[in-house]
């Protein structure tokens, strides 16, 4: 079975967006603020009325679950909780909560684990202080540590913890360490990113902090060797999970899944038509309270558009494409055949959007 059979036979997403957080990091892009906690009570409650009329419409049964932001850990968890219990979960459903070490307590952790969460993702970024200063991360690692044991504690079988790597000023030493003391913490499940300049954000900005790629392309590759000689099998480029603990929220996105997205800036996907909703959290408040639909905007992909997309995902997973759809000959050293298929070597990997260009 490939990764993207294990999506198949009725699997549905649900996204939910929650755009608050304490501080706002330099390099993020997302649709996240950091003063408008005064409208969190309105905002889970117009999540729920979204969901409740998408449920009359004709939701489909859930099998996964996500909720990501912003930081879904800061707002009440009762209130969190309340937006999944409107959701149509089936059971055996994986459910995530994305959260800030920072915010991680017992009280917290129980009362989702009461409510049926099944996988919590730490956004660790790094272990090493100085790192987190230069990435504007308010957390140290003691509270990555500290959230670990209380989220084992809890009962969590699964949790990922999600690194970041490619910081001016941070050392190929400073990875190692970053890598090897969350490989300490015995984790399941640990996504691995390189820094992204994105438009608009204080790190596009400073030309001076834009990372360098080959710098990145060496941190890549000591994350990879080490977490793949720990047991942790990269099953898409930037993600490395121990036998069954692989992210199937995740993968139904790689294997072109259908999902519906709830609150401001939420993406969704149902039989190759697009959507997404209003971005900012008020006018997304003032839509559903008004009783009209938040969506934004939307595309929809013709049959050849769909194909190269679903091509191009399949591209970043362990499950590769069809031999067909590459020429091996002129791609020596970055994909080998894995039977009727091909997958990117580590070496693609590095070069997986210009291999993604030769996808016929």
């Amino acid at each position: 079975m490939t990764d993207a059979d294990s999506t198949a036979g009725g699997a549905f997403g649900a996204y939910v967006h929650i755009p608050f957080c304490a501080v706002r990091c330099d390099y993020c892009a997302f649709a996240t603020w950091t003063d408008r906690e005064h409208l969190i009570g309105d905002y889970l409650s117009a999540v729920r009325t979204e969901i409740t009329r998408a449920v009359g419409d004709g939701l489909p049964p859930v099998t996964s679950v996500f909720f990501g932001g912003g930081t879904p850990s800061m707002v009440p968890a009762d209130g969190l909780m309340a937006v999944l219990a409107a959701l149509p979960v089936v059971d055996g459903a994986e459910v995530t909560v994305e959260c800030n070490p920072d915010t991680v307590t017992a009280p917290l952790l129980a009362t989702y684990r009461a409510a049926g969460v099944t996988r919590l993702s730490l956004g660790v970024q790094s272990m090493v202080p100085h790192v987190l200063a230069l990435l504007g991360r308010t957390h140290d690692p003691a509270n990555v540590r500290r959230s670990v044991e209380l989220a084992r504690a809890a009962g969590f079988e699964t949790f990922n913890l999600d690194l970041i790597y490619g910081s001016v000023g941070e050392s190929l030493d400073d990875w190692r360490a970053t890598v090897e003391e969350a490989l300490a913490l015995e984790p399941p499940h640990v996504s691995a990113y390189g820094l992204t300049v994105e438009a608009g954000t204080p790190l596009a900005l400073d030309p001076a902090r834009h990372p360098d790629d080959d710098d990145q392309a060496s941190k890549y590759e000591a994350a990879d060797a080490v977490l793949s000689s720990a047991g942790l099998a990269c099953y898409e480029i930037s993600n490395w999970a121990r036998p069954g603990h692989e992210c199937r929220h995740n993968l139904l996105y790689w294997s072109q899944g259908d999902y519906r997205g709830f609150g401001c800036a939420a993406h969704s996907h149902r039989a190759g038509r697009r959507w997404w909703n209003v971005r900012t959290p008020e006018r997304y408040v003032a839509l559903i309270e008004a009783g009209e639909s938040a969506e934004g905007a939307g595309e929809d992909l013709d049959g050849p558009a769909r194909r190269m997309e679903g091509l191009q995902l399949q591209l970043r997973t362990r499950s590769g494409v069809p031999a067909d759809a590459l020429d091996a000959d002129e791609l020596p050293g970055l994909v080998e055949a894995h039977g009727d298929r091909l997958v990117l070597t580590r070496a693609g990997r590095l070069l997986a959007n210009e291999v993604a260009l030769r996808l016929r």
